[in-house]
């Protein structure tokens, strides 16, 4: 597991940060097909998009507007869990692929259990 991963932090701002830095990093070693660059795209948008709405619930204007920042990150942390699995890592980097499919179910299950409390 890498580093980043196996020491979580407590601050989800923070953690959705790395989460989207370690997937760029490891969309930078994936190998240069012309799948693996459209599927790179994609996953880059959605795992940046996780902590961004994250943020942007942080901001509210209001819990209505809060719910739905949260359901975003949700949806982007599921997303980006479909594009990792549909990723095509060379054999060196399918543990970091292993560890990030891990980190995305595991902020698809905090986002929602603050659904829930917040409803």
């Amino acid at each position: 597991m890498t580093e980043t991963l196996k020491n979580k932090q407590f601050d989800l701002e923070e953690r959705t940060f790395n989460f989207a830095r370690l997937v760029c990093d490891y969309v930078n070693k994936l190998p240069k097909t012309i799948t693996n660059i459209e599927i790179g795209k994609q996953l880059t948008r959605s795992a940046g998009s996780v902590g961004a709405n994250y943020i942007e619930a942080n901001e509210s204007l209001g819990k209505k507007d809060f719910i739905m920042r949260i359901k975003i990150s949700r949806k982007e942390a599921k997303e980006s869990r479909y594009w990792l699995n549909l990723s095509a890592p060379d054999n060196k980097n399918i543990k970091i692929q292993q560890d990030l499919v891990r980190e995305s179910t595991e902020l698809m299950n905090i986002f929602g259990a603050i659904l829930n409390k917040s409803q």
